[in-house]
């Protein structure tokens, strides 16, 4: 088996992407996810380049780790000054990371005509830097900045690069796919001639981008030839397209390439691990993603339903349990009945395929979806559904109105909405008002409000996505509309709907449903816990 060291660079190159923002707290947070991973590098920050890596390394020495070795990175020494007078190379020295990542110009047009550095003044600069990080104890990760666009127009210059790198003390040279833009053939290429020329000195490694959608197929084949050390992103996130996906690259490789990336028992932590990363983000994880997104066992058609359930080889590579994900059948009007006795299972096993409240379930779905409900999408309103068909189903509260209303100009910043709601909890009337930067979001505090005395769990509960579909755009603005909303308490999340021809309605019945569907599972966590 082949051993694969893995640096993650969610907390630096996946933090330049769109939207991203990280607190302190937060790094922290995704630095003790990706150790319990077991990566084997976490590529932090660049110490040098603002306050917040400065202190996130300060509080970072502290961190009790037990499979992964935090890294600083920076930028060679500038072509004006000395190592021990560069600024950046001192604030990685300050870092106290026993392994630093150093990047510099491998394509000869970024050196003279980004750095305005000779040729060999930017070799100098590689050179000095690896060398002067070496003797202060640092174990050096080179990172060759645009190599194989560097490979591609001066061949020579590229190597050149990475023989300074050596001769400075790496022990990592690091291929970078900096533009995102080659393809598997030139990667192939590259890589092999960089493999037979100095893996004898120093580790093989690669680093790509995802601007032509070959990030993970490029580090796989450069693997085929021969690098041992893989750079990205776990949830593929970055700057422009994004990074190569390491959710993806430590599956294939572990799963079907007989190598070693992260410790054999924690593959089955990888969608805990990648669901745990895009929450402290504050992102969806994709759905579509590869082994961990929520489809990426999901069936839909009948077919592949009663395939899969006589055996599931017939239409998945891999056991959803192999790394943590689970398998999900789609409700839909083309599922047939073998997922719904699928699900049924769940909450009485002596259902089956023939009984009755089957055909009553079919022809409720099919009903719903015509009025515009789209159970594939939402797994907690299809589960309430079932439930209430069963009759494993007791409503938690009773509503006896609500209204809303808004102020226009506003009267606060973010402030011009309002609710007030009157619920039945077991005979027991509450009322609550809430306020909010809209209907739906006003209405949503105030419910909350009203069942915090009944439910304290409800507290947990927050917003990942919230969707508005128009369904008949013929009808304008009384058009029939379907919310779907994405909820959350931290550790599952869960997908309901609502349908109807006022927006604040179905959102009240897809927030119902999700709060339903909450106080259910952890009546039943309770429950198992008992036994």
């Amino acid at each position: 088996m082949k051993n694969i060291d893995i640096l993650d660079s969610t907390l630096r190159d996946g933090s330049q992407g769109e939207g991203i923002s990280y607190s302190v707290q937060d790094k922290i947070h995704i630095v003790q996810a990706l150790d319990e991973l077991g990566v084997k590098y976490i590529e932090a920050g660049n110490p040098g380049s603002n306050p917040k890596d400065m202190e996130f390394f300060a509080l970072a020495r502290d961190l009790k780790l037990k499979n992964s070795s935090l890294v600083a990175f920076g930028s060679t020494r500038r072509k004006d000054s000395s190592c021990a007078e560069d600024a950046n190379l001192q604030s990685l020295l300050a870092a106290e990371t026993k392994d630093v990542v150093i990047f510099g110009k491998s394509w000869d047009f970024q050196a003279t005509e980004i750095l305005h550095a000779s040729l060999e003044q930017n070799l100098e600069m590689i050179r000095d830097t690896c060398e002067y990080l070496t003797k202060h104890n640092r174990n050096v990760i080179f990172d060759a900045e645009h190599f194989f666009t560097g490979f591609q127009q001066n061949r020579d210059y590229a190597l050149k690069s990475l023989r300074a790198a050596l001769d400075g003390g790496a022990t990592v040279l690091n291929l970078c796919e900096t533009k995102g833009g080659c393809m598997p053939g030139d990667v192939r290429k590259a890589v092999a001639e960089v493999v037979h020329e100095y893996s004898s000195g120093a580790i093989i490694g690669i680093h790509t981008h995802n601007d032509s959608g070959l990030a993970v197929a490029n580090s796989i084949i450069a693997v085929e030839e021969g690098a041992t050390h893989v750079q990205g992103v776990l949830l593929g996130f970055g700057e422009r397209t994004g990074n190569a996906n390491l959710s993806t690259i430590i599956a294939d490789l572990q799963l079907k390439m007989d190598c070693r990336c992260i410790p054999q028992e924690n593959i089955k932590m990888l969608t805990p691990i990648c669901k745990r990363i895009a929450e402290i983000t504050n992102i969806p994880l994709e759905a579509g993603m590869p082994y961990v997104g929520q489809n990426a066992f999901a069936h839909k058609a009948g077919m592949h339903i009663d395939a899969v359930l006589k055996n599931p080889s017939a239409y998945e590579h891999i056991s959803p349990e192999t790394v943590g994900n689970e398998r999900v059948f789609l409700m839909s009007e083309v599922a047939g009945r073998s997922m719904i006795i699928e699900k049924i299972k769940k909450f009485d096993s002596s259902i089956t395929k023939n009984s009755p409240v089957v055909a009553d379930i079919v022809k409720k779905v099919k009903e719903l979806e015509h009025e515009g409900y789209q159970f594939e999408g939402a797994d907690g309103s299809f589960e309430l559904l079932v439930r209430k068909e069963i009759g494993k189903y007791r409503p938690f509260f009773n509503l006896c109105y609500y209204k809303t209303s808004g102020e226009n100009p506003r009267i606060e910043k973010d402030l011009y909405s309002f609710a007030q709601i009157k619920i039945d909890v077991d005979g027991h009337f509450q009322i609550a008002a809430g306020e909010g930067n809209g209907p739906v979001n006003a209405l949503d505090n105030a419910l909350r409000q009203a069942l915090m005395p009944f439910y304290p769990s409800v507290s947990e509960i927050h917003l990942i996505d919230y969707k508005v579909r128009v369904l008949d755009g013929k009808s304008a603005t009384a058009s029939r509309v379907r919310v779907l909303i994405e909820s959350s308490d931290g550790k599952d999340s869960w997908t309901t709907m609502g349908v109807s021809c006022d927006v604040v309605e179905a959102s009240w019945l897809a927030i119902v449903d999700s709060i339903e569907y909450k106080l259910i599972k952890d009546i039943e966590k309770r429950y198992q816990k008992l036994l």
